[in-house]
């Protein structure tokens, strides 16, 4: 079915996809500058946690934090959105990931893990906002380009993967107080990157002259098999990421490896990330949705697989660079099928309750990272084992979903 959100003016072809591709190249630029915070703060917010905190066993919750942040925030914001329009949105996150920053630095000078945790919080209003660029890249473009629109600023994290790395080798130890500098980075990027939005050629919504129309409650919404199935999947490919990355540095640095050689890993991992993403809205064109979604979910079972077969250097690499190629598969998967089985009344409601959902789960993930990584045996190897172990429930969760949804009678739909 086709569909036009509401804040899409509807032109001639050629006028809109020229709208459509200005946007998303804008969008990439954003992801890609913009975006480099994620992988700096993630790369090192459980290695401060662990400096902070009284209890090992809460080393991952700064990154837990950021995620609870975004949780928190994707239904307002998205709300928000659909009132203002996406560039007054993506304003305030980045305002939120600068602010974050400033209190997490104050944090980490003044040594208190209660503000450090204050300024994850912060930081996840970002990235809630920025989990809505690939939503934001359908906006003005027609049905046909909105997969390849999605999969386009997704890429745009590829850049974000080398710079964010790479700004934390520069700037983790260049002050006095450990990873202070990083912070210190993360807030002129949101001052700076944030002006790439006034690029941003997306209408404000259209006040609709007649009573206004919400579409389909949010439980409604969850009964339709394509949303729930979507947001499922989602879910699973963004929490099992989260699960094995926010522990990876740990366990990298656990078993004797330096922070140089877990930011590398970490490195090959947004790579991973983010660089299918060129082709992934092709894939998904040629051999549909589901196909995409079901190889994602076989990829994030390999990369299980490998990190379980050891804890040399070479596994910690193949195995987080299969956990983004997996994630990649899936997530797009995912929004792409989401994106088509709304109506645009909806659009507000369905992406702040997939965000929110998808969000929440990666909270809970990322806070039992740390607890698995840290308090499940008495070893790195132990604790690295836990966390991979973790992954099997819930990809079969994902998987028979996902088998249920393509079973189903065609009638059914």
């Amino acid at each position: 079915m086709s569909q036009i959100s509401t804040d899409q003016i509807v032109t001639d072809p050629p006028e809109n996809m020229g709208r459509a591709r200005r946007n998303v190249a804008v969008l990439v630029a954003a992801q890609a500058v913009l975006g480099a915070q994620m992988p700096m703060l993630f790369t090192i917010a459980g290695l401060a946690g662990q400096s902070l905190a009284t209890n090992i066993c809460f080393a991952t919750l700064p990154i837990s934090l950021i995620v609870l942040g975004s949780m928190l925030t994707a239904t307002p914001l998205s709300a928000f959105m659909q009132r203002y329009g996406r560039r007054a949105g993506f304003f305030l996150g980045a305002a939120g990931g600068a602010i974050g920053a400033v209190i997490g630095a104050y944090g980490l000078y003044t040594q208190s893990f209660a503000l450090f945790l204050l300024g994850s919080l912060f930081t996840g209003v970002y990235m809630s906002s920025q989990g809505f660029f690939r939503f934001a890249a359908v906006d003005t473009a027609p049905e046909a380009y909105r997969a390849k629109a999605i999969s386009y600023v997704m890429a745009g994290g590829l850049v974000s993967a080398v710079i964010g790395p790479q700004l934390v080798k520069v700037t983790s130890q260049s002050m006095v107080v450990p990873f202070l500098g990083t912070y210190v980075a993360v807030v002129a990027l949101n001052a700076f990157g944030s002006l790439l939005f006034l690029l941003l050629d997306i209408p404000d919504p259209v006040k609709s002259a007649g009573p206004a129309t919400t579409g389909r409650s949010r439980l409604e919404l969850l009964r339709s098999p394509r949303i729930a199935v979507s947001i499922i999947c989602a879910m699973v490919a963004y929490a099992l990421m989260n699960l094995v990355m926010t522990s990876t540095p740990l366990a990298v640095v656990g078993c004797g490896f330096t922070e140089g050689n877990a930011a590398d890993v970490v490195t090959g991992h947004v790579l991973a990330m983010f660089a299918p993403s060129f082709f992934t809205g092709h894939l998904i064109a040629r051999f549909g949705v589901e196909r995409i979604m079901a190889a994602g979910l076989v990829i994030l079972a390999g990369a299980g697989a490998v990190a379980l077969s050891g804890v040399e250097l070479g596994h910690f690499f193949v195995a987080l660079i299969l956990l983004g190629l997996g994630w990649n598969f899936g997530f797009i998967g995912a929004t792409t099928m989401l994106a088509s089985a709304h109506t645009p009344e909806e659009r507000g409601t369905v992406q702040g309750l997939n965000d929110m959902l998808v969000f929440g789960c990666v909270t809970f993930a990322s806070l039992a990272s740390g607890g698995l990584m840290n308090c499940s045996g008495g070893s790195a190897v132990e604790g690295w084992t836990a966390v991979n172990l973790a992954m099997v429930p819930f990809l079969a969760l994902a998987g028979g979903a996902l088998i249920w949804l393509v079973m189903r009678p065609k009638d059914a739909a």
